[in-house]
């Protein structure tokens, strides 16, 4: 019971070790979020919009991969709204 316990602590004070990276497309930019050099998210088209094009820039790429980072490290829904994209003067 006691091994238990403490193998419940040990698993919940892992530590999450979030990271952003650009990654290079056939058509411009794109980014990957890693935990502890796993990949959770790979995009590499501009998420929300109905064409399937990559970030002009990696600039953008990383301007809309840090607002996802953050809102993971909130424990919040990582989705990215139109909005998002304006507000951080992504070009569509």
């Amino acid at each position: 019971m006691l091994l238990g316990f403490l193998m419940l602590i040990f698993a919940c004070s892992k530590k999450e070790k979030l990271n952003l990276e650009s990654i290079k497309t056939s058509t411009g930019w794109g980014y990957v979020i890693k935990n502890n050099d796993r990949i959770i998210i790979k995009q590499s088209i501009i998420p929300v919009i109905p064409s399937q094009k990559s970030f002009e820039t990696e600039q953008q790429a990383l301007k809309v991969g840090n607002l996802v980072l953050q809102k993971l490290k909130d424990k919040t829904s990582p989705t990215i709204t139109k909005k998002d994209l304006i507000l951080l003067s992504i070009k569509t």
